[in-house]
């Protein structure tokens, strides 16, 4: 397990130049220096010389952190962001009542039977059930399908009802939560253990991983040089149409995992009598971010409110993305918004808008 000293190198090469400050959402908002990659960098130094302690404040900054990766793509020294920060709160938390505790709820014992209980329902639920004629010339994909799926399958359904019809093999795995949870908190060791786990299910032959989740597949990557696609992005290369009867005009919120959205043009042009609105800001996060919500509540209700106002006024019938705590972001939003007499978008997930069309004819 890395320790921050490991970092030093890494933390040194920040120049200050300030232009994380340009693309950070926080920054935007709050105009604070800490809150920015090269202020934390500033406090992280000073705890590596031995001028600053690890303290609660200067975890509370650590925090104050989208994990948008922003930053490290407008970085010249490309530094490796989240990976400092997440090990810096795993130094601190570590042996703190607050991070024991949180380890504790995150544990297999909690967490993971929590999600095993919703297996274990959809397993003797008959409605939950896939089946699927194995075929040696079919892709062959193993399909992660994230913590939500387990707990509410709406997008899972909806990719089974796209799915069955295609020339694929579709391979489910016990798999357990993706780990980004784990990560972003700074429970490192946890998160080892469900990378093991799931690597180990992995050992088998496919063609790709798929998900319908951006921060599943975004995290997935992470494990190792494995080959990962999104639903949406995989159906945009298929010999596929989804005919709507009525004209529906949709938007779309890139999540911050999502590598590329390049594939959208193409998929909505398999799309009948659907019309593409691309929303001012298309690609700024929505800012949920799993805990960032949770422990910056205010900062968090500002942008999201920003990313609902932007959606709104594209006048479109749904708003369209690809990771389920986007939703969360995006109706968070929307209470923030409180408009007064302006349509909100449907929020879905792609694939779930998908399966709604009228008919949906595969050439094979």
């Amino acid at each position: 397990m890395k320790e921050l000293k490991d970092f030093a190198d890494e933390i040194n090469k920040c120049s200050k130049c300030g232009l994380c400050q340009s693309v950070c959402p926080v920054y935007k908002i709050t105009g604070n220096d800490c809150a920015v990659s090269k202020g934390k960098f500033i406090m992280l130094d000073g705890v590596l010389k031995g001028d600053l302690k690890l303290s609660r404040n200067i975890e509370k900054y650590l925090d104050m952190c989208l994990k948008c990766g922003k930053c490290k793509d407008f970085c010249p020294s490309n530094i490796n962001v989240c990976e400092i920060f997440n090990t810096a709160k795993y130094q601190y938390a570590k042996d703190t009542f607050s991070g024991k505790l949180e380890k504790f709820l995150q544990s297999k014992f909690i967490f993971g039977n929590f999600l095993n209980l919703f297996k274990f329902l959809k397993s003797i639920n008959p409605k939950l059930k896939y089946t699927q004629n194995q075929n040696s010339s079919k892709t062959k994909l193993v399909y992660f399908k994230g913590c939500v799926n387990e707990i509410l399958p709406k997008t899972e359904k909806a990719l089974k009802k796209i799915f069955k019809n295609l020339d694929v093999e579709l391979i489910e795995k016990n798999f357990a939560c993706c780990g980004l949870p784990f990560l972003s908190s700074g429970n490192l060791e946890r998160f080892e253990e469900v990378k093991k786990h799931n690597l180990e299910l992995l050992n088998c032959e496919y063609d790709y991983i798929l998900t319908d989740c951006a921060s599943c597949e975004s995290t997935i990557k992470s494990y190792q040089n494995l080959k990962t696609i999104n639903a949406a992005e995989f159906l945009a290369e298929q010999n596929i149409k989804f005919k709507f009867t009525k004209h529906t005009k949709v938007t779309f919120h890139k999540p911050c995992h999502l590598e590329s959205c390049q594939f959208l043009d193409q998929l909505f042009s398999k799309c009948e009598n659907v019309e593409y609105i691309e929303m001012k800001d298309f690609d700024e996060c929505c800012g949920f971010a799993g805990e960032f919500s949770l422990k910056n509540p205010k900062l968090s209700m500002k942008i999201a409110k920003q990313k609902a106002i932007n959606i709104i006024n594209t006048n479109a019938d749904y708003v369209l993305t690809t990771c389920p705590a986007c939703i969360l972001g995006i109706k968070e939003g929307y209470i923030a918004a409180n408009p007064i007499g302006k349509k909100l978008p449907k929020i879905l997930n792609v694939i779930e808008f998908l399966a709604k069309a009228d008919d949906i004819i595969i050439n094979n």
